[in-house]
């Protein structure tokens, strides 16, 4: 990967919705290389994927709690137990696997804070291994859905 192909990055990053004419001009390129360069950076693994960023409180997702979770046993199975049921409750936005204690990081979005009591009760703390859940509420969000730096 060169400069080039991270200035391409950088843009698609700030407006996933250039066109290909749109994002050559911004990188000073013609179109048949940026072209090819885009379709060898999706290739590589380097674009996973185009989506929208959606304004959670315009859907009606208010309300964000931090859930630090603990397992009972670090093996295997449960570890994979654990992560798949995890990947499997929609309102868990984001899991992170951590060193040391807690073991992960779960963001959580959901209407109100009676819909995250709902689903802390039914789901959460029936998730495979679970020792101890802790949450903290998100009051702001400060720095958000950033573009990675160059380097």
């Amino acid at each position: 990967m060169d400069d080039l192909d991270r200035k391409i990055l950088t843009e698609l990053q700030q407006d996933g919705r250039l066109t290909v004419t749109e994002l050559a001009a911004r990188v000073s390129l013609s179109v048949s290389p940026c072209h090819r360069r885009l379709r060898d950076l999706e290739r590589s693994g380097a674009i996973r994927s185009y989506r929208a960023i959606v304004d959670r409180g315009a859907v009606g997702l208010n309300f964000e709690a931090l859930v630090f979770a603990t397992l009972r046993w670090a093996e295997p199975d449960t570890v994979t137990a654990f992560e798949e049921a995890v990947g499997a409750v929609p309102h868990v936005i984001q899991a992170e696997r951590l060193f040391g204690e807690p073991d992960y990081l779960l963001r959580v979005v959901t209407a109100d804070l009676a819909a995250f009591q709902q689903l802390y009760d039914q789901r959460l703390a029936t998730l495979p291994g679970v020792q101890r859940l802790t949450s903290t509420l998100v009051m702001k969000h400060v720095v958000t859905d950033r573009p990675l730096p160059e380097r």
